[in-house]
């Protein structure tokens, strides 16, 4: 099945991972037609922003090479994990993925399921958001996942039951953080382990 996930991300379609809290909604993130029909799948707002998903902490610095000096080491200090971290994109890359704030981008390093990390691993990077629908809850299992999600996604991969609490969002882009939403970890040890890896 992990073949069938990597030659649907290459082909540019949609497919339906576990991570480490919930099951994700894929596309690949090298290039912006993948995501412009992941976001039109899902019905999601295009200004909306979504996270780019990597296999590890090397390929997250390859996909965005600014990523140094306090950013680094904050991704260095929480990653992998269950974090999204809100981080400063200078040179604004993966634009189709940033929504209405370009100077910024969401990454995540999962600690993933090993049938979704040699998926991941393969392809590279991917958009990630949850595999629901607007409004909706977040999947725990792929039987949470909505039909017309599941019917037009390239693959799909099953490992059972997840955690199903989505990863906790921080926003690191100035100089005094902010928890956009608590969720599968604590924010405020996350908040402390990065204060002690800038001191």
């Amino acid at each position: 099945m992990s073949e069938a996930a990597v030659a649907a991300l290459r082909a540019g379609r949609a497919v339906i991972l576990p991570t480490d809290t919930v099951y994700g909604l894929c596309a690949s993130a090298s290039g912006s037609q993948p995501s412009e029909r992941l976001y039109e799948l899902k019905g999601r707002d295009p200004l909306q922003p979504s996270a780019l998903l990597v296999s590890d902490l090397d390929i997250l610095f390859e996909c965005v090479p600014e990523l140094r000096g306090r950013a680094g080491v904050i991704a260095r200090a929480l990653l992998p994990g269950p974090y999204t971290l809100i981080l400063p994109n200078p040179a604004r890359r993966y634009r189709w993925i940033t929504g209405a704030t370009p100077d910024a981008i969401g990454v995540r390093v999962p600690e993933l399921p090993p049938e979704a990390e040699r998926v991941v691993a393969a392809v590279g990077c991917v958009v990630a958001t949850s595999a629901n629908l607007p409004g909706g809850s977040d999947p725990r299992r792929v039987d949470d996942v909505p039909r017309e999600l599941i019917e037009q996604v390239g693959a799909v991969i099953d490992v059972g039951e997840l955690p199903g609490t989505p990863s906790t969002v921080l926003d690191f882009t100035t100089n005094e953080p902010r928890v956009i939403r608590e969720g599968a970890a604590p924010a405020a040890a996350a908040l402390a382990r990065v204060a002690l890896a800038l001191a």
